[in-house]
């Protein structure tokens, strides 16, 4: 299986930390996409452990970082982990998952 989650609401972080993690436990491949308050998981402690640990590809909406200050990856120390990037990384998602749920 492959999902993809988007996350567009920093107040959805721990519905989908809690997803990534049980989809990363059942071996599935995950692409995650962050826009607008959703780029503040970057902030999220529990968000960062889950990367540390996990393979997903990761991407967030350039505009969003430049709107919410401290979701910036070079900031928090994830450049070489999150790709920034626009809509283009969002409809990647969408076309190389089988699921695909927005958060």
């Amino acid at each position: 299986m492959r999902l993809g989650v988007v996350v567009t609401d920093g107040q959805f972080a721990q519905q989908a930390i809690a997803l990534l993690k049980g989809a990363q436990a059942r071996g599935w491949q995950l692409r995650c996409f962050l826009t607008d308050s959703g780029v503040k998981l970057l902030g999220d402690e529990a968000f960062r452990a889950f990367l540390d640990g996990s393979e997903a590809h990761v991407s967030l909406c350039e505009l969003s970082v430049d709107r919410y200050p401290g979701a910036d990856p070079h900031e928090a120390g994830l450049a070489d982990r999150v790709i920034i990037g626009g809509q283009y990384q969002d409809a990647e998602l969408v076309k190389n998952s089988d699921q695909v749920i927005v958060l």
